[in-house]
């Protein structure tokens, strides 16, 4: 048996791929044979890979070339690794080791700083150096219960866009008002045309109301109904609030105003929101507000941890050594002195070790040291530096992306 890793570039290899893909996730249809012409809008070139065994292709994976904020607000090169799949009738046979291994160092090749996905299984990728950087909450509000307290209103204009402009109108208003929060990634034109494509083609009716003047939005919100069959007369009817994007306090009282004063709604479902998210310090009554699920969000990967480290800010809580061990990308395996002042590599003894993975967790301050050293993640050697380590990577924001890919 011999084993190819290569680039897929034409249509009919980028289809198989999908839907090899697809084979993998088990509850995904294959893509209809008519969206063939469009597979090239959803995927970036170049960056689709596959391996075949003896001619077959056997399993893929590809990614969206993109930056991801640090804390601190410094943008860093991203891959957004996704479509990873093993064909079911190859799975267990070191095909899927072969494969991420080689998209990590093509990746770190390519000069980018860290990789992240979304995981189907939690037991896969901590091998590969991934660890869970940031989490995410769903949260359900019963609107006949949600009223907003005395000071809360809508300050500004909130309109409902045309479905045709939204996806000419909704990249403009991300790419102008990113916010810093840790974890926020691009969102590339092959992740918009996804989302283009689902909604035109879903079976539901969906909308998206924006925050701003015309030209100069800031802020949007895309929503879509639930169960409307029998619409008129239900009791229980729901939107699920899918893409909340409101970067200031202003846009997030009044998209969210907006959405609670939705006629013939009573209930609003979130499906990502911050761990740190104010929505029930909006409402009278907080128990209007039900968190239905903690879930992890970003697994991230460190490819250079020189810059992942020496790239975001820290506070003034002292000096701690950190030595990184990576056995897949072995030039990350160094000693750092880490400090308000930023991380520079050292030599000599350190005081905590941690795996990539374990350091992945923590980079974007989401993941306490001390609950990483708890589950052996972390070797301590200076007790004192593993609380010193916690208040230098503490961030004002809990880490957040918002969206999957």
């Amino acid at each position: 048996m011999t084993d190819e890793i290569r680039v897929l570039e034409t249509e009919a290899e980028l289809m198989a791929a999908n839907n090899l893909f697809r084979a993998a996730m088990v509850g995904f249809p294959p893509l209809p044979a008519g969206q063939s012409g469009l597979i090239g809008k959803i995927l970036e070139p170049g960056r689709t890979l596959g391996v075949f065994r003896d001619g077959e292709l056997v399993a893929t994976a590809d990614a969206a070339t993109s930056t991801l904020t640090l804390p601190g607000g410094r943008l860093v090169g991203h891959a957004a690794v996704t479509h990873v799949g093993v064909a079911p009738t190859h799975t267990r046979r070191g095909i899927a080791t072969a494969l991420l291994t080689h998209q990590l160092r093509d990746a770190h090749a390519r000069g980018e700083v860290v990789a992240s996905l979304r995981a189907s299984e939690a037991t896969i990728y901590e091998r590969f150096g991934y660890g869970v950087a940031s989490l995410a909450q769903s949260v359900e509000v019963d609107t006949r219960r949600a009223v907003l307290r005395g000071g809360v209103r809508r300050e500004g204009p909130v309109r409902l866009l045309d479905p045709e402009r939204a996806w000419d109108v909704l990249p403009r208003i991300y790419r102008e008002h990113r916010p810093e929060r840790p974890g926020t990634i691009d969102r590339p034109a092959v992740w918009w045309q996804t989302r283009q494509l689902k909604a035109e083609t879903g079976p539901r009716p969906s909308y998206v109301a924006v925050y701003g003047e015309p030209g100069a939005e800031q802020g949007f919100v895309r929503y879509h109904p639930v169960h409307t069959e029998g619409w008129f007369t239900s009791d229980d009817r729901t939107v699920v609030v899918e893409d909340l994007f409101a970067p200031t306090p202003r846009a997030y009282r009044a998209l969210v105003v907006f959405l609670l004063e939705l006629d013939l709604v009573d209930r609003l479902r979130f499906v990502s929101l911050p761990l740190d998210d104010p929505l029930p310090w909006l409402l009278t009554d907080r128990r209007a507000v039900r968190v239905t699920g903690v879930r992890d969000e970003t697994w991230l990967r460190i490819l250079d941890a020189a810059a992942a480290l020496g790239g975001r800010s820290y506070r003034d809580a002292g000096v701690v050594t950190i030595a990184v061990h990576d056995p897949l990308l072995v030039h990350n395996t160094r000693t750092f002195a880490v400090s308000a002042d930023g991380a520079v590599p050292v030599d000599g003894p350190a005081q905590l070790e941690a795996g990539i993975a374990a350091v992945s967790a923590a980079l974007l301050g989401g993941t306490p040291w001390r609950a990483l050293a708890a589950a052996g993640l972390v070797r301590v050697h200076d007790p004192e530096a593993l609380a010193r380590a916690d208040r230098l990577f503490a961030v004002d924001l809990a880490p957040h992306t918002g969206i999957n890919f």
